[in-house]
């Protein structure tokens, strides 16, 4: 049994992922804080005894030389996943994301992990009106979030560079599905226009609705990350479905979904959001990855999720 890490395993995309890793027998330990990430999500894992639950930040160096002792692979999700959160507090951001990047690769580097799998996001590429995007492009971050995860992926480089540090940064699109936190101030839009239809409650659309977004079910983030870990590929890759709905489209749609028939509520375009993103995801079919899930396959299962869970 490979011995791995999930820095933020607690949280939406970490807690999917630590999920298969354990049905694919590696060895997991889930690394949290709990400021976003919550227990529930990993409650079945623990309480059957296939994952381990650290409950600590990757700003304590001294924490994650400790947990990443004779670890193979490290998954590092753990951040501040919000551009609106960022444009409001871009220090906490930044300490998260940049300072606590750099701590897990130094702790990484020390106990001769052999690779760290790093979530990136698309974010990185900016406004730029060139689609799709590609891993070649220049960056061109428009919030400190961005940035933030920006700085990341050079900090990956390097230490690969440098110190000879296995590393993978992956560009993620828009990812959603299941145990997304629909009642933040800064939820996705996906969790938000589901949970407000879903109770009855027209969507709210920023801006004009015509943005568009390549949305990339949680599922798919999950096979992307396990087969970059057990491939030889490093660098960087777009994790993307490789098409695009515009906002205004995803609200027909999820409206139509859950039966009802309500208009969208529009109101002003928020800071630091670009207006469309397409994924280019040719380099990284060369480790395998193939998206399967359809946007209207992955808000069905969503919806589901609200039906046989708690409610949102």
């Amino acid at each position: 049994m490979r011995k791995t890490v999930v820095s933020g395993g607690a949280g939406f995309i970490g807690s999917h992922l630590a999920e298969e890793l354990a049905e694919r027998d590696y060895q997991v330990i889930i690394l949290d804080n709990l400021s976003t990430g919550k227990k529930e999500n990993i409650e079945s894992l623990l309480s059957k005894g296939k994952a381990e639950f650290i409950q600590g930040s990757v700003t304590d160096l001294d924490l994650l030389q400790e947990v990443l002792q004779d670890v193979h692979f490290v998954f590092h999700l753990a951040a501040i996943a919000s551009v609106p959160r960022s444009v409001r507090d871009p220090l906490a951001t930044h300490e998260v994301n940049v300072n606590g990047t750099l701590k897990l690769l130094l702790a990484a580097r020390d106990n001769h992990v052999s690779k760290v799998i790093y979530s990136s996001s698309s974010a990185v590429y900016g406004d730029t009106p060139t689609l799709p995007k590609k891993e070649d492009m220049l960056p061109n971050p428009q919030s400190p979030y961005a940035v933030s995860k920006l700085a990341g992926e050079y900090y990956c480089q390097a230490f690969q560079q440098v110190y000879a540090l296995p590393t993978v940064c992956l560009r993620y699109f828009n990812v959603y599905g299941s145990r997304q936190d629909a009642k933040s101030q800064y939820a996705a839009v996906i969790p938000a226009f589901l949970s407000r239809i879903y109770q009855g409650n027209p969507p709210i659309i920023y801006g004009d609705g015509e943005q568009s977004r390549d949305f990339t079910f949680v599922k798919d983030v999950v096979d992307a990350n396990i087969l970059a870990a057990e491939s030889q590929h490093t660098g960087i890759f777009n994790i993307g479905k490789g098409d695009r709905t515009t906002i205004k489209e995803l609200a027909e749609m999820a409206i139509k979904l859950v039966g009802d028939s309500m208009e969208p509520i529009y109101e002003e375009p928020r800071s630091g959001d670009v207006k469309h993103s397409l994924a280019d995801i040719s380099r990284s079919e060369r480790f395998g990855y193939a998206p399967k899930v359809s946007l209207e396959e992955g808000l069905r299962e969503i919806l589901w999720s609200f039906q046989h869970e708690k409610q949102p």
